[in-house]
């Protein structure tokens, strides 16, 4: 893992920790740190010792700040589709092989509330605030904020909070299922390593896989979806971790799994 200018890359008991690593600017998301962050997420992808990764920011005030105002000013309608979006980069996010959790510490607005939406599961300090404001600047939340807040918590309260730019307290986003928990600053570490131990423990495979259905289901009918799903399980049943797990539960011992 080679070096960065503006996150960090922290290795730890089969975590990777992606930091944003500018607290000074309130740890904002330009071109070139989200060009870092998908870096890193390639390299981390064939990464055996890596299983689980963390998005966080570096300090205790800001997860993420969103895009760089000054930059937005001279966008002109083609950059958005340009290669490395916002908006490329989170798809890859959300789509990424091994789960990611958001460690929120802090302001989550704009582009960084979208980062978190991007994650699969976000756990935030009580002093997280998080938001989608870009209509005070005549645009929109266009990195999936429009999509994955109405999917996470409905459409209606999404209209609300879009189109009002509100910023809600960590409290609020627990309430509204926008995040999984809300924890003490002091214990936000430890709750979010000790959801990933939760999730380590089981079938990497199935892992895999369940996060493959659930993404895919989502976005189609119903029994398009159990089709989906079913196929998965069949997948599934063919794996040498199907045989240890059930193995290992039937022998009352933990299991031993190999990703095959």
């Amino acid at each position: 893992m080679h070096n960065f200018k503006n996150i960090l890359v922290e290795k730890s008991n089969q975590l990777a920790y992606i930091i944003i690593n500018l607290p000074e600017q309130r740890n904002p998301l330009s071109n070139e740190t989200l060009g870092e962050m998908k870096d890193a997420l390639e390299q981390l992808k064939s990464d055996n010792e890596t299983n689980c990764v963390i998005f966080t920011g570096q300090g205790d005030k800001s997860f993420a700040a969103g895009a760089d105002i000054g930059l937005l000013k001279n966008r002109v309608p083609l950059d958005v589709f340009r290669p490395g979006n916002m908006q490329e980069v989170y798809d890859y996010i959300e789509a990424y092989d091994k789960p990611t959790i958001a460690m929120i510490n802090g302001f989550a607005l704009g582009g960084g509330c979208e980062l978190a939406m991007a994650c699969d599961i976000r756990i935030a300090s009580v002093n997280a605030k998080f938001g989608l404001p870009e209509l005070n600047l005549g645009i929109i939340p266009s990195a999936g904020g429009t999509q994955r807040l109405s999917r996470l918590i409905g459409k209606g309260k999404a209209v609300d909070l879009i189109l009002t730019g509100e910023i809600i307290t960590a409290e609020e986003a627990e309430k509204i299922g926008l995040i999984s928990k809300c924890v003490p600053q002091d214990q936000l570490k430890e709750a979010v390593e000790k959801k990933a131990t939760q999730i380590l423990a089981k079938g990497p495979l199935a892992v895999k896989l369940a996060k493959m259905v659930i993404h895919a289901g989502f976005e189609t009918d119903m029994k398009s979806a159990l089709l989906i799903e079913k196929l998965a399980q069949a997948v599934l049943y063919s794996t040498e971790d199907k045989n240890e797990g059930t193995s290992a539960f039937l022998e009352k011992r933990s299991p031993e799994f190999i990703s095959k």
